[in-house]
């Protein structure tokens, strides 16, 4: 009776082992082909090769050890004998093989560590590349600004399709009684943009305390902007300086799109007055000066916003001031959200380009 159920187990554990040789060697012939094909196309000696016929005999190890149990098991059950002297012999083919196969299953194991270093290298570099762009839009466009007393400021920013932001806006005191609003775009789209942005932003706080007058400001930074010679690069751009102890506005406008002031009850544009900057070196500009009350309010905007398109309508400026006009109370944070989702609303298609929004209210 123990005699027949010894070889009952020894025959299910042959027939098991014959079941897992032929998966075994079903994926052994699939990687036999992956590492032809890898030679043919790579070359015997490449890294990939090397790995593909790791792999493929591996694979073949596996099929061996299997086949070697199922005619080990399958014979001990046929002869009735016990089958551990059987199985240790007929296990020399894997091990054998193992032998053989040994210094290319070390250099796969190393090539596989190298593989992986580079395939970890290659993942720092993207999430860096990933990373950037953010880096990028918290410079020009922070989400943070400074708390600046006697004001209250709104901003929002939306990246469009570019990896890299073009616009940006700025807002910082120039001195106890002036504060300096920003905001400018960039044309085109991506890291030469970025850049030309960034250098166009802190420049022209330099000049901005250099120079009383904005317009002064503007030539000097289309002066220097000028001198890099990128061709095809142009910066609209308006700054707005606030002097609380005189009550003015005064603002220039580097062909930028209207910017808007809520002021003795009704909205005004503050419209270009000059060229693009970086367009003509010799290009001259003015400044305009507006009385300032408390709670007077100006909003800037890029023109990604008044440019967002639904068939052949766009936004519009007017679209823009008529939303003040609606609600010339409204928070500033509030109105730059509300402009926002108004675009988004009116686009028949995702906004494509950099929108920056800006909106600061004399307390």
């Amino acid at each position: 009776m123990a005699g027949l159920m010894g070889q009952i187990v020894l025959t299910v554990v042959s027939v098991a082992c014959f079941f897992a040789a032929v998966l075994w060697g079903r994926s052994t012939r699939q990687h036999q082909r992956a590492w032809e094909r890898t030679a043919r196309e790579y070359g015997p000696d490449s890294d990939a090769a090397v790995l593909a016929r790791a792999a493929f005999r591996k694979e073949m190890h596996a099929t061996a050890l299997y086949t070697a149990l199922f005619f080990a098991a399958g014979a001990a059950a046929i002869v009735h004998r016990s089958p551990v002297v059987l199985v240790f012999v007929v296990l020399l083919i894997p091990v054998g093989l193992s032998v053989a196969f040994s210094r290319d299953f070390l250099r796969a194991a190393r090539l596989s560590e190298e593989r992986f270093s580079v395939e970890r290298r290659a993942v720092e570099v993207l999430t860096q590349e990933q990373l950037a762009p953010r880096a990028w839009a918290a410079r020009l466009a922070p989400e943070d600004l400074p708390d600046i007393t006697g004001f209250d400021v709104g901003r929002v920013y939306q990246a469009g399709t570019g990896m890299m932001a073009g616009d940006f806006y700025d807002v910082f005191r120039l001195s106890p009684t002036r504060v300096a609003a920003v905001i400018g775009d960039v044309t085109g789209h991506g890291i030469e943009a970025s850049i030309t942005a960034f250098q166009a932003k802190y420049l022209l706080r330099v000049f901005l305390r250099q120079f009383r007058d904005p317009a002064q400001a503007l030539e000097e930074l289309n002066t220097q902007m000028s001198a890099l010679e990128r061709i095809e690069e142009f910066i609209s751009l308006c700054v707005v300086v606030f002097d609380t102890e005189a009550g003015t506005l005064r603002f220039a406008s580097a062909g930028h799109p209207a910017a808007w002031l809520w002021h003795d009850r009704e909205v005004r544009p503050l419209r270009s007055t000059g060229p693009l900057l970086m367009l003509d070196p010799n290009g001259s500009f003015i400044s305009r000066e507006i009385p300032l009350d408390s709670h007077d309010l100006v909003l800037l905007y890029t023109d990604g916003l008044a440019e967002a398109r639904n068939g052949n309508q766009l936004f519009g400026e007017e679209r823009v001031a008529n939303m003040l006009r609606r609600d010339p109370g409204v928070d500033p944070a509030v109105l730059c959200k509300s402009l926002l989702e108004a675009a988004r609303d009116f686009a028949s298609s995702a906004l494509s380009d950099d929108v920056a929004i800006l909106a600061i209210r004399r307390s």
